[in-house]
């Protein structure tokens, strides 16, 4: 199983500053780890998604580029096609992008989208995006949106969707999936997820098996509990008290030795990659992180 991280930047400390950005991609790139990702919420304090990429992309030469995810319904979908082809020309080829409908109305608010039919609008524009990227003018008497993108056909695609019928509608198009599994306490059951998944690739007739990832926010410092508590807190308050305790109560992994035992868990269940989402942007942490991965 490979090992992924992701920037920071959601972590509600008011210290992620451009040397985060910058120390941070050096140490992911240099260490354990197969890719670098980055999430979005537009009505939150987190740095933009795909400027951060830029950046990762520019300060990386060796991991993958991970979006996880773009609320795709909140975008324009050329506007986003000649971004994100033009972040995998900076990378040279190393982008894949994570995309979904999101949860939070604020955000589709203010981006000035409807929060309504963001499934079928999602579902519209991944086949917009691979229509413009394969050289299609985004209307009629358009020139085509530049520049072409290094990977052949765009960038791989991957649903961050988790029900039933949105993983069976994803089977239809996607390469692979981003899922946010937070680590309950059940996750050593993750098997019976990927078993249904490759079912629903195999039902939809696709040739190769998608590529599963999962991730889970986590602490190893020496007051990891309550780092971890803080975060989810503040991560979590647009959805309310009650989805705030549910989340507190499935954290499990907030010391050295539960950050170990979950990356084994998922390797023995048949996870392809695991995303680890920090609670902390020091990069002291990403340091113990890193001793931790090389203990296993």
């Amino acid at each position: 199983m490979k090992i992924g991280m992701t920037l920071p930047s959601m972590v509600n400390d008011k210290t992620y500053s451009r040397s985060t950005t910058l120390d941070w991609c050096r140490m992911i790139d240099q260490g354990p780890f197969e890719s670098i990702s980055i999430g979005e919420r537009t009505t939150y304090h987190n740095q933009e998604i795909t400027v951060l990429l830029s950046a990762a992309a520019a300060l990386t030469e060796r991991v993958k580029l991970y979006s996880t995810i773009y609320v795709l319904p909140t975008h324009a979908t050329a506007i986003l096609a000649k971004q994100i082809s033009t972040i995998d020309v900076l990378s040279n080829g190393r982008l894949t992008v994570g995309v979904g409908i999101g949860g939070r109305e604020h955000d589709f608010i203010a981006a000035e989208k409807p929060f309504k039919k963001r499934y079928s609008r999602m579902e519209e524009q991944v086949l917009e995006l691979r229509e413009i990227w394969a050289g299609k003018p985004p209307f009629e008497g358009a020139d085509p949106v530049g520049p072409a993108p290094i990977q052949k056909g765009g960038p791989p695609l991957f649903a961050g969707v988790a029900g039933p019928k949105a993983l069976t509608r994803a089977a239809q198009w996607a390469d692979g999936l981003f899922t946010h599994n937070n680590v309950d306490k059940n996750y050593g059951e993750f098997s019976k997820y990927i078993d249904n998944v490759k079912g629903l690739w195999k039902d939809a007739g696709r040739d190769k098996e998608p590529y599963i990832t999962t991730c889970f926010w986590y602490a190893v410092g020496p007051s990891g509990k309550k780092q971890l508590e803080d975060y989810v807190r503040s991560y979590m308050t647009i959805l309310g008290p009650e989805a705030i305790e549910y989340a507190l109560a499935n954290q499990v992994v907030y010391d050295e030795a539960s950050l170990i035992d979950a990356l084994d868990t998922f390797e023995g269940q048949g996870c392809d990659e695991l995303i680890l989402v920090p609670s902390s942007g020091e990069t002291a942490e990403l340091d113990r992180t890193i001793e931790a991965i090389l203990k296993r």
